[in-house]
């Protein structure tokens, strides 16, 4: 029996966080047909990943992928996540669980997330905010600011970091750094999965420091983010048979 896959993300008290990862699990299933596919999530929003486990379980299925929709391996991937598993590892007994790797910085999202930017008015002093939750793991937050610089790079253009929560910079300190490089005009791209509140926070800020500000949209459920999805979950599926843990 092929594996479910169980697409977790964290969850939001924002309606809108939830509605948008049902949508990406809705193209998931239509790009993979005859693949079982459940959206679940950490806190916050229904169902939880460990109910929808139990589920799977109690219905007979001896496996499960779960495909970590997150964009950074801190807190959530490292620590909420594999307590949760084992959690429910301990209470269902042959019952295994295979984790995939998170979405991180997938070539794929960069171009969902350069597109956003397509419609903005790149003027002469246009700036780039990159924004991102933040994390208290300094190896999460490298990771964007390294995408700040390969983008950088590829738009010729002032491109900063800025994080939403947890640690610097934030957007005001970041498109401080922009104006002091002689940049005039904001773009706020969002790498960020879905809308939800810590966008929202991000988009006023934003508008606070250029009330023209171009505000790009998430990643949402563009069909590569659910490619990627998919290719996690196949990763996950070989790991399990390199294992003999496929049943």
């Amino acid at each position: 029996m092929t594996p479910p896959l169980v697409a977790v993300a964290h969850g939001s008290r924002d309606p809108r966080s939830a509605a948008t990862v049902r949508a990406l699990a809705g193209v998931v299933r239509a790009q993979a047909p005859g693949l079982e596919v459940h959206e679940s999530f950490l806190d916050l929003s229904e169902p939880r990943v460990t109910d929808v486990l139990r589920g799977l379980h109690a219905r007979g299925h001896r496996s499960a992928v779960v495909v970590p929709l997150l964009l950074g391996s801190a807190f959530h991937a490292r620590v909420d996540l594999p307590a949760l598993v084992a959690e429910v590892a301990d209470d269902c007994p042959g019952f295994r669980i295979q984790v995939s790797d998170v979405l991180g910085a997938d070539p794929a999202l960069q171009a969902v997330a350069l597109d956003r930017l397509a419609d903005a008015r790149h003027r002469k002093g246009t700036g780039v905010l990159l924004t991102a939750v933040g994390s208290s793991n300094p190896e999460a937050n490298a990771v964007v600011a390294e995408l700040a610089k390969r983008w950088e790079s590829r738009l010729g253009l002032p491109v900063s970091e800025a994080f939403a929560s947890a640690t610097q910079p934030d957007v005001p300190t970041a498109a401080a750094r922009l104006r002091a490089r002689g940049v005039r005009h904001l773009v706020a791209a969002s790498w960020f999965l879905a809308p939800g509140l810590l966008p929202d926070r991000i988009a006023a800020l934003a508008r606070e420091a250029d009330p023209g500000a171009f505000l790009a949209g998430p990643l949402a459920d563009d069909p590569r983010v659910a490619d990627v999805v998919i290719a996690r979950y196949a990763a996950a599926v070989a790991g399990l048979l390199r294992t003999a843990q496929f049943v």
